[in-house]
């Protein structure tokens, strides 16, 4: 599935980046966990004492309504990161949709063959003997009421601590000190300058206008305001030219260090000045041709993605409140476009997460064809991400661009879990007649260490994904880990009391 996938991306020109390389590990735990529900059905057909050809059959029977509808909401989940703004997650969940549908086509084909043709042992229990699983189950039933309260409780505790996560990165520290990129940035910062700028148009509102001395002292206050914000090393301004030309005009006397006091005078010593500069080295790149705007450099050091925004945020105020209108202007460049990155994802996936959330609730209402049912799945499927969220705001705090696709991504994915142990729940129910709690005790015989195994699986897949040295995907690695395990959990202890709770019909 993986090779299916990055073969495509190969064809079709694809670039490999940093944001997208983690594809072929996303996709081959997935698919592991396709295969591992396959032949764990097998297994345990064998050991009831069917034989291989019949047990292979009747896992297909069993899982190919589970793993299609697994398929069709992982899919869903990531092909939402395509809301974002950023391109390289286009490509992240574009590919690994693709290879999660690949791995299903493998794991219902491909698998059952490879299975049928291989030896394939498998011990019968001995008579009295219980699996894991077997008492696993009947714990759950028999402590049902304490387990629902004590979950409960549990994620509201957890679920209390995301207003804690603070939306916060710095495109400086994206990558560890393992890169060149990061030390370098690092020295720039300890020993030189800051790597934060801002950039200032400024109009002066017709040309020529910008040797109007009125004019230059309106700059002039806004860059004396911006040098005394936190945080703020330089700034470079059109007025230190003119003031320092000015006290050159004048036997480099410090008194004239000062705005000239008229239009034309200040006019001549731009001319002056411009003449004198050597080729390619003129003022181009701080007042433009018609010389009705100049640039003004801010140079930060050291600052995050929410303390660019706010000193950008507050400089706009400033210039609203303190001169004329047609001076206010925005902060630009690249700083700032990384300030904002995270912001714009999480808007943009706020609204594919919605849309991916409904689409895949109104499969699994249809799908298992019960609106209660459906309705109840939602809950352990939408409380993992709230509590991974806030365990990570009780821990960690501070969460950057990965956040915004995060909630997406493994809502898609921790349904698989809930969908499979459902689907025997309700066959428990419907095609042998079981109370509640006998078909959760079915429920966890049937796919309790498949469910356990393929969480293992995507939380060390996705775990592996943390030892990046970039800080994108190690987030994004590491908090996918732990809601998967968290929804294993939820499905493990909440969702079957809840179940018993809820689902008192009679058989």
């Amino acid at each position: 599935a993986a090779l299916t996938a990055m073969g495509f991306a190969g064809w079709s020109g694809m670039i490999l980046s940093s944001g997208n390389v983690g594809a072929p590990t996303i996709i081959m735990t997935v698919a592991i966990a396709h295969s591992v529900h396959v032949i764990s059905t097998i297994m345990l057909g064998m050991r009831a004492g069917l034989a291989k050809r019949e047990a292979i059959l009747e896992s297909l029977r069993v899982n190919i309504h589970p793993v299609f509808l697994t398929t069709i909401t992982t899919a869903i989940g990531f092909l939402s990161m395509n809301f974002s703004d950023a391109p390289p997650f286009h490509n992240l969940g574009n590919l690994v949709a693709l290879g999660v549908v690949a791995a299903m086509v493998f794991a219902l084909t491909f698998v059952p063959a490879f299975v049928y043709v291989l030896p394939l042992r498998v011990r019968s229990r001995r008579e009295g003997q219980r699996a894991f699983f077997d008492t696993f189950g009947e714990f759950v039933v028999r402590r049902r009421t304490p387990l629902l309260w004590g979950m409960a409780a549990i994620i509201i505790g957890l679920a209390a601590g995301v207003p804690q996560v603070e939306l916060n990165d710095n495109w400086t520290k994206y990558f560890d000190e393992r890169y060149e990129f990061r030390r370098d940035t690092d020295y720039i910062i300890n020993n030189l300058t800051g790597v934060e700028a801002f950039e200032f148009s400024l109009p002066a509102g017709e040309e020529g206008a910008i040797n109007d001395p009125e004019y230059i002292a309106r700059v002039d206050e806004f860059a004396e305001w911006y040098r005394s914000q936190p945080k703020i090393i330089h700034v470079s301004a059109f007025p230190d030219i003119m003031k320092r030309l000015n006290m050159n005009m004048h036997g480099d006397d410090p008194a004239y260090y000062r705005i000239p006091e008229e239009h034309d005078l200040a006019a001549q010593y731009l001319l002056l000045y411009e003449l004198s500069l050597p080729f390619g080295r003129d003022l181009n790149d701080q007042i433009d041709v018609g010389k009705s705007a100049t640039r003004m450099t801010v140079i930060g050091r050291d600052m995050s993605a929410k303390e660019q925004r706010e000193s950008a945020d507050r400089a706009n105020q400033w210039l609203k409140d303190n001169m004329p209108a047609e001076m206010v202007t925005q902060a630009t460049g690249l700083t700032m476009m990384f300030a904002y990155i995270s912001k714009r994802n999480i808007e943009g996936m706020l609204r594919g997460t919605v849309i991916a959330m409904a689409i895949i609730s109104l499969i699994l209402i249809v799908a298992l064809k019960s609106v209660p049912i459906g309705l109840l799945s939602l809950v352990p499927n939408f409380v993992p991400a709230a509590m991974a969220f806030g365990l990570w705001g009780y821990l960690i705090g501070n969460v950057g661009v990965a956040a915004s696709v995060v909630t997406a991504v493994t809502f898609g994915i921790v349904v698989d879990d809930t969908i499979h142990f459902l689907s025997k729940y309700l066959r428990a129910r419907r095609e042998r007649k079981l109370d509640p709690q006998n078909a959760v005790r079915f429920a966890f015989r049937s796919v309790g260490h498949a469910l356990w195994t393929t969480t293992a699986v995507l939380a060390a897949g996705f775990i592996v994904l943390s030892t990046s040295g970039f800080e994108v995907n190690w987030s994004l690695g590491l908090l996918t880990a732990m809601t998967i395990v968290i929804a294993l959990a939820a499905d493990f202890f909440f969702l079957p009391p809840l179940l018993m709770k809820l689902d008192r019909s009679k058989s």
